[in-house]
């Protein structure tokens, strides 16, 4: 954002370049949430957390391996979803670790995030669909995505196949937020009445 503010449309070319060394180790780092689910640091779901931290994941790996892509508008939107969804959840999933949880971070955090998760996903669809004419072959591992996979297998198609793969895996995230939203307001509710 400081980076758009500063330089304007000039910073939507270069932010891969700029931030994605940092975004991504931080969310290779991100696969470290799993495990304090886990071990029950954290008290979150697995699976939603689990389709989260995968589909950014695998987004973030075909980035990196597609320069062409990398100066493309969306993957600046897309770091700047990821940024403001991890500030909308990290702050509240402290003050719960903390056993202090505010009733606005409560909120926000389960009132504001799913529709950004959605906005999110759709961006992530974008970013795939626009880089799929990158990875058509038009010579034996012609692409750098292309050399990490079989010769037989056509990548294009793959990605194609990720997209429906990719809007059903955040459908149950979503539905599996919405559970957790209704569960965690219905408590507070509950705590507020006995006060």
């Amino acid at each position: 954002m400081a980076r758009f503010l500063t330089f304007g449309q000039d910073a939507l070319a270069d932010t891969f370049y700029s931030v994605g060394f940092v975004m991504s180790l931080c969310q290779l780092l991100s696969i470290l949430e799993l495990f304090h689910i886990a071990d029950g640091i954290e008290k979150a779901r697995l699976l939603p957390r689990f389709v989260q931290v995968m589909e950014k994941n695998l987004l973030l790996t075909m980035v990196i391996m597609l320069e062409e892509i990398q100066s493309k508008p969306v993957v600046c939107a897309q770091f700047f979803l990821w940024n403001i969804l991890d500030l909308l959840r990290y702050p509240h999933e402290l003050l719960c670790v903390l056993d202090t949880p505010s009733t606005t971070m409560l909120w926000t955090r389960y009132t504001l995030w799913i529709p950004l998760y959605i906005l999110s996903v759709a961006t992530e669809g974008v970013t795939i669909y626009q880089a799929l004419p990158y990875v058509e072959p038009t010579a034996p591992n012609s692409s750098p995505l292309n050399s990490t996979v079989p010769a037989h297998v056509y990548l294009p198609v793959i990605l194609m196949l990720y997209l429906p793969v990719l809007a059903l895996g955040a459908s149950v995230t979503v539905w599996q937020l919405l559970k957790e939203r209704q569960h965690h307001l219905e408590k507070w509710n509950k705590k507020m009445k006995k006060k």
